[in-house]
């Protein structure tokens, strides 16, 4: 169970991290462009939402395969943990998306 939490926490730290970054050096380039940081960071949030939740879970389709296999030979342990995984990369990914949303909100 500790290595489930442990991976569940990477993916969802990886996922937060990917939009976070993404979101601030795409508001940092507009800065440069001359354009509105703001519109730029709210779009490439979006934008990087289900890329994140790809790269947080593997970047394969492996995630998808081991769910698949284990599911129709009847062993759901770890079908269920990869599904796990990817709900706790969705749920980071999410709430980057919602910080950068309210960081732009609050920011006039």
């Amino acid at each position: 169970m500790d290595d489930f939490i442990t991976k569940a926490a990477f993916s969802f730290f990886i996922a937060f991290g990917v939009v976070l970054g993404g979101s601030l050096l795409a508001g940092i380039g507009s800065v440069f462009l001359i354009t509105p940081p703001k519109d730029r960071m709210l779009q490439v949030a979006d934008s990087l939402k289900i890329w994140a939740l790809v790269a947080a879970v593997g970047g394969t389709i492996d995630p998808i395969r081991v769910i698949e296999s284990h599911m129709s030979a009847g062993y759901f342990s770890p079908a269920v943990q990869q599904i796990g995984y990817i709900l706790f990369a969705f749920l980071g990914a999410h709430m980057g998306t919602e910080l950068i949303q309210w960081m732009c909100r609050s920011g006039g």
